[in-house]
């Protein structure tokens, strides 16, 4: 078994790297440069953790956010790795730990938050307490074209530069602009090996629904799937505090954060969501890219996300332990013109401008989308042959039609009325709705009043909504949000192209409730994973860590469904590692089996491995043998910790053997000993 397959079974406590995750960390073994962009949840903190073991000196990770930075400080301690963080967040008796491990060169891995780059201090600590990678994660922050820009990542090409140690930079998302920047800015242009995983995560369904009474449809998605952690992502701050408390007032667990509140508050919020089991945080983007929690199984968005990237990303802080986990995007018009004026009453320049607004396109076509969604998100990443059946497109195919006719209808009138005029005004001009607005500007007189009378109201606000969102209309800031064609609907109106509309969107039948999720285990195993959930939230409360630190739930519901009746049964549980088999082992057995297994502390450390099985072995024969073939000698033995070295002796080699047990023992027991060994190989 290599180097890191052992360190990710004994530490990690996983058999096997998820798909990308092992070529990368040989890459970054090796002290390549390298770019990787992975999906949220793909394992991107595992491809610079464990190469930190394996290479000397200390890893230093730049992550963006204390809460992120704590939480795998604490996954990493509890594992039994040396890691430490210095942030403005530590106590002074933390930092001083931090700084007298890394003089001692004990600590493996540092985590800094890159406004730390900008001390003097920063700088020559790294120089002097050997340094031998850098590893940089949401690497997409020094990118100016990207959605989270922070100048201080500007620093970090310097430090690798004035370090003279290889740079590994991760991304769960980055498009062809951010990678050419990041490349620019952290490797000098020089490109480094570059892996691009799949955006994929099959266990998201993908949902999103026009507007139709939002508050209501977003306490109907919590109420279908009550006592799960969820996440709402709201446009503004005061939304998230309306919204918070309907759905307390709803019987949920809730509350609100957002970039206005006081720090300390935005902390007690992160700790309660951490930590607590069936939380929903109510929250504008503020929230979410320090959360390392695995096991948040809905995400939902009462407003329209502002790109392609923003939505995936945020999506992607679901279900991040790979179990199903839902979504729901909210989108109307008003998002729409909200999304356009921002962009372009914004100080970027034009080249920006255009980039934003292919990038709003993008989301616009994915939540007017004809035809499966993860088809249409996956394709904005370049990626093809998609299989799905997991989005509501899928569930339930969109109805379509025709729809160049009202299309050309809602042009027209926007043509004839020189653009000067909203949706509202234009669809009383379509239904013949006489209003003072229209007879004070002769509006009942053109050709296209009361053409549209096939159509309510509601039913013409709904098509409107897919022409912006097909980008053949945009908002004009100037002229107060009245709309204006682009170049892409001249076609259409000239008779030159056709379009598309779906029929399910404009029909005023309400929308129908999707089932909750399915349940997360049999129902046969749910009371012995709620027991285990019991006894994971008791020591994470001893602890003062989050739950998931100690185990997360992938792991509690493997332990419900597989039952394991030995510690060695529990060790091939996946993200049971080594350290915490010895800490928790006993403890978990216990819930499942009712008593744990008594095991000696040597042969606990042997747990789950090959040379534990030999060491059952040996002892038995030992047993047999104490008093000698006949049974009259006077009784010998070996100590626990001379039969774990027989056990993990390679090969059957007599000398070998001779020299670990001694002249007596390897009279009495070599012979013995030796069979073992030669039937364990």
């Amino acid at each position: 078994m290599s180097g890191a397959a052992r360190l990710l079974q004994d530490v990690f406590g996983f058999d096997d790297f998820r798909p990308g995750q092992g070529e990368i960390v040989d890459a970054v073994t090796a002290g390549e440069n390298v770019l990787a962009i992975m999906p949220t949840g793909g394992g991107k903190s595992l491809c610079f953790q464990l190469p930190a073991l394996l290479r000397e000196g200390v890893t230093v990770v730049i992550s963006p956010l204390i809460a992120l930075m704590r939480d795998q400080v604490r996954a990493l301690q509890e594992a039994g790795v040396a890691a430490g963080a210095l942030t403005s967040g530590n106590t002074p008796e933390e930092t001083d730990a931090v700084f007298e491990a890394l003089e001692a060169r004990r600590l493996k891995l540092l985590y800094m938050a890159p406004e730390r780059l900008a001390a003097g201090s920063a700088i020559g600590l790294l120089r002097r307490v050997g340094v031998s990678l850098i590893a940089v994660d949401e690497a997409h922050c020094v990118s100016q074209w990207g959605h989270d820009f922070r100048p201080d990542y500007l620093r970090i090409g310097a430090l690798r530069r004035d370090l003279g140690v290889p740079l590994a930079a991760f991304t769960a998302t980055a498009d062809a602009e951010t990678r050419a920047e990041i490349v620019e800015k952290l490797f000098d242009g020089d490109a480094p090996r570059a892996f691009l995983r799949g955006f994929d995560r099959p266990n998201i369904h993908l949902a999103f629904a026009a507007k139709d009474g939002p508050r209501r449809q977003i306490l109907d998605f919590a109420a279908a799937r009550k006592g799960q952690s969820g996440i709402v992502y709201c446009g503004t701050r005061a939304k998230t505090e309306a919204l918070a408390g309907a759905l307390r007032e709803a019987g949920h667990s809730a509350l609100h954060y957002h970039g206005g509140m006081e720090a300390e508050d935005r902390r007690i919020a992160e700790t309660r969501f951490q930590r607590e089991d069936g939380l929903i945080v109510v929250a504008t983007v503020a929230f979410g890219m320090g959360i390392d929690k695995p096991d948040i199984r809905w995400v939902a968005h009462a407003d329209l996300p502002k790109s392609i990237e923003a939505y995936y990303q945020e999506i992607g802080r679901a279900g991040r332990d790979g179990a199903p986990a839902e979504t729901l995007t909210l989108f109307g018009p008003e998002d729409i013109r909200l999304r356009r004026a921002q962009i372009d009453e914004g100080l970027a320049p034009p080249e920006r401008r255009a980039a934003d607004h292919a990038r709003l396109n993008a989301l616009l076509g994915l939540a007017e989308a004809l035809e499966c969604r993860r088809k249409t998100l996956l394709g904005y990443f370049d990626e093809s042959d998609i299989s799905c059946g997991h989005c509501d497109l899928c569930d339930r195919p969109a109805e379509v039609f025709d729809g160049t006719t009202a299309v050309r209808k809602a042009l027209s009138a926007i043509l004839r009325t020189d653009e000067w005029f909203g949706a509202g005004h234009l669809i009383d001009i379509l239904i013949g709705n006489e209003t003072d607005k229209i007879r004070q500007r002769g509006h009942q007189d053109l050709p296209t009043y009361g053409v549209g009378t096939e159509y309510d109201r509601r039913q013409w606000q709904a098509i409107f909504r897919q022409m912006m969102g097909h980008d053949l209309v945009r908002p004009d800031p100037e002229r107060h949000g009245a709309l204006r064609m682009t170049d892409a609907a001249l076609p259409i109106l000239r008779a030159e192209a056709e379009i598309t509309l779906r029929r399910d969107s404009i029909r005023a039948a309400a929308a129908t409730r999707r089932p909750a999720v399915k349940a997360m285990v049999s129902e046969e195993d749910a009371p012995l994973l709620s027991a285990l959930k019991a006894k994971r939230r008791a020591f994470a409360e001893a602890a003062k860590v989050p739950a998931y630190v100690i185990f997360n739930d992938r792991t509690l519901i493997e332990m419900a469904e597989m039952r394991p009746q030995t510690l060695d049964e529990m060790a091939r549980v996946g993200g049971v590692g080594a350290k915490k088999l010895e800490r928790y082992g006993d403890a978990f057995l216990e819930v499942i089996v009712g008593e744990a297994q008594q095991m000696h502390p040597t042969r606990r450390k042997l747990a789950g491995r090959t040379a534990g099985s030999v060491y059952d072995r040996l002892l038995a024969v030992q047993a047999d043998l104490a008093r000698g073939t006949d049974g009259v000698e006077k009784p010998l033995s070996c100590s626990a910790s001379l039969l774990a070295k027989v056990a993990q002796l390679r090969t059957a080699d007599p000398s070998a053997l001779e020299r670990l047990l001694g002249d007596r023992r390897a009279e009495r027991f070599g012979p013995a000993f030796l069979d073992v060994l030669r039937q364990a190989s």
